[in-house]
């Protein structure tokens, strides 16, 4: 007779397709968590210090703006100033920047922000080198003395502005996300505001004060070929700028943020 005590029982083996079910589970798993979206992640964090700055440039071009407004009678010239347009886009583009920092939202396309850095950078440097420079032939420090009113605007929208944006963009703004075709594509408004600059000043009778917003536009002066021999000029060095700010943005350090208080110090900051 057989012992059934002695009989062996037949170790059961998994089935290959539970193997390869298991095993497309185990790389759909991680597939899943290497896409995942740090935001599914990690909570949203409000950043009020960005946000409270970013209020402040809001304002100081905005501020800038209604002064300007109060003490200009002709606010068809006055809105045809490239910088009254790039503080406008300041002031809209930081107030909307400062409410997605406060309430913990994701920021703006890298995409817009560095065009209105780029635009002004270009309204600070213009300004400040060419217009009030006595020794450029583009100089416009020959103009009536300002008043108090006006040298205030002035210096909130060429001085405090640009500062304040590029100073946003080095210490609260995350690096590396300006691309190498941003900078072309940046370049869009300042070319088309030439045509307008152009076509407005074609439109008012000779002689109108303010008939060309600069001097390196005024076709009375320079002609039209003139005028091209300047946009080429100015263009070359707008692209400059604009790629400057890419190559900068590329190797500039992180802003520190604080630690994560939750995890153990050895963890390291929040991403």
């Amino acid at each position: 007779m057989i012992d059934p005590t002695s009989a062996r029982v037949p170790r059961s083996r998994p089935s290959q397709a539970t193997s390869h079910a298991s095993s497309r589970y185990a790389r759909g798993a991680a597939f899943a968590s290497a896409h995942t979206p740090a935001s599914a992640v990690v909570p949203p964090v409000r950043r009020p210090v960005a946000a409270i700055f970013r209020l402040l440039i809001a304002l100081a071009a905005l501020t800038g703006l209604v002064l300007d407004i109060a003490i200009t009678p002709d606010l068809g010239r006055l809105f045809s100033y490239f910088t009254v347009q790039t503080n406008i886009a300041v002031a809209v583009c930081f107030a909307w920047s400062a409410y997605r920092a406060w309430a913990a939202r994701p920021p703006i396309s890298p995409r817009i922000t560095g065009a209105v850095l780029l635009y002004i950078a270009i309204t600070g440097l213009v300004y400040h080198v060419i217009l009030t420079n006595d020794s450029s032939s583009f100089s416009m420090t020959g103009t009536p003395e300002h008043d108090t009113v006006r040298t205030v605007s002035t210096h909130l929208l060429h001085t405090v502005t640009p500062i304040g944006a590029a100073l946003d963009w080095l210490l609260l703004t995350a690096p590396r996300g300006f691309r190498w075709r941003h900078a072309a594509q940046w370049l869009a408004y300042p070319f088309l505001y030439l045509p307008f600059a152009l076509i407005r000043g074609a439109l008012l009778a000779p002689g109108t004060e303010g008939r060309y917003p600069y001097p390196f536009l005024d076709v009375d002066l320079h002609g039209y070929a003139g005028i091209a021999l300047n946009t080429l000029i100015f263009g070359s060095a707008f692209y400059a700028l604009a790629l400057l700010l890419v190559a900068i943005d590329q190797v500039r350090p992180h802003p520190r943020r604080p630690e994560n208080r939750i995890s153990p110090s050895g963890i390291g900051p929040l991403k």
